[in-house]
């Protein structure tokens, strides 16, 4: 895990999009992320070989500043969006919008060109429920590479987008992929956000709990308590979570943190 504010995240964007040194992403994860990693090594593995891990939620920053990291607030998904759109608006980058349900897209691209006027989107698309076949991601690629897009925002949530990206990745003709989960439903305005004051308390999952229990229930009591019990683990020693590559740790030379 990234120990990194946005202003800085936006810059790395920046400077990826700039030297055109290949096809680089980002994940803003959660404590989600983090157990589902416990339980699947290759999505560990993909997480690790991540350019930028950032922490979208609380539980995450209270753990960097724990072990000595200044984390004023989390990266939330929806707020280093909004940021990058916003630093970059009439300065020519280019936007894709990949993910969320049919419209989702096309609504969250329609807002933020009527919020950030100058902004340059040059292509949406919703996938279907159902993986796709070879010869549809195909298609989809082409279409990606063909519109030239600076930065591909994904939505698909985790998982999922983590995935994605790591098997596109090298298909993809793009500087900058960044997985942002829930922000394509919140930004378009399709699902009710959490009042600031709330994201900022770290009771954010109780909010979206609330809103979509049959849907969140597993992810938040279950995955909650279970990250919960490894952070009491790794407190007493009983289990090594830095053997894994799963903790705070410092690193040269611009002494970012990953865990």
């Amino acid at each position: 895990m990234d120990a990194v504010q946005i202003a800085s995240v936006v810059a790395q964007m920046k400077d990826w999009i700039h030297k055109r040194t290949g096809c680089h992403s980002v994940a803003a994860t959660s404590m989600h992320g983090i157990v589902e990693a416990q339980h699947d090594r290759s999505f560990k593995e993909l997480l690790n070989e991540t350019d930028l891990v950032v922490p979208d939620g609380m539980p995450l920053v209270w753990l960097g500043r724990r072990q000595g990291h200044i984390l004023p607030r989390r990266v939330y998904g929806p707020d280093l969006l909004l940021a990058f759109c916003e630093t970059s608006s009439g300065q020519g980058y280019r936007h894709f919008f990949y993910g969320g349900e049919p419209g989702t897209a096309e609504r969250l691209a329609g807002s933020l060109e009527t919020r950030f006027p100058g902004l340059n989107v040059v292509g949406t698309y919703s996938p279907p429920f159902r993986p796709l076949s070879a010869e549809e991601d195909k298609e989809m690629v082409e279409a990606i590479n063909r519109a030239a897009p600076d930065v591909l925002w994904v939505g698909l949530g985790a998982p999922k987008q983590e995935r994605w990206m790591h098997e596109h990745k090298d298909r993809l003709r793009v500087p900058v992929l960044v997985g942002v989960g829930a922000a394509f439903d919140l930004l378009s305005g399709r699902r009710k956000q959490a009042p600031r004051w709330i994201r900022e308390y770290g009771f954010e999952w109780l909010f979206r709990l609330l809103q979509e229990p049959r849907r969140l229930w597993r992810r938040y009591l279950v995955y909650g308590a279970q990250f919960i019990a490894y952070l009491a683990l790794d407190g007493l020693r009983l289990k090594n979570f830095e053997a894994s590559g799963s903790r705070f740790a410092k690193r040269a030379p611009d002494h970012r943190a990953r865990v």
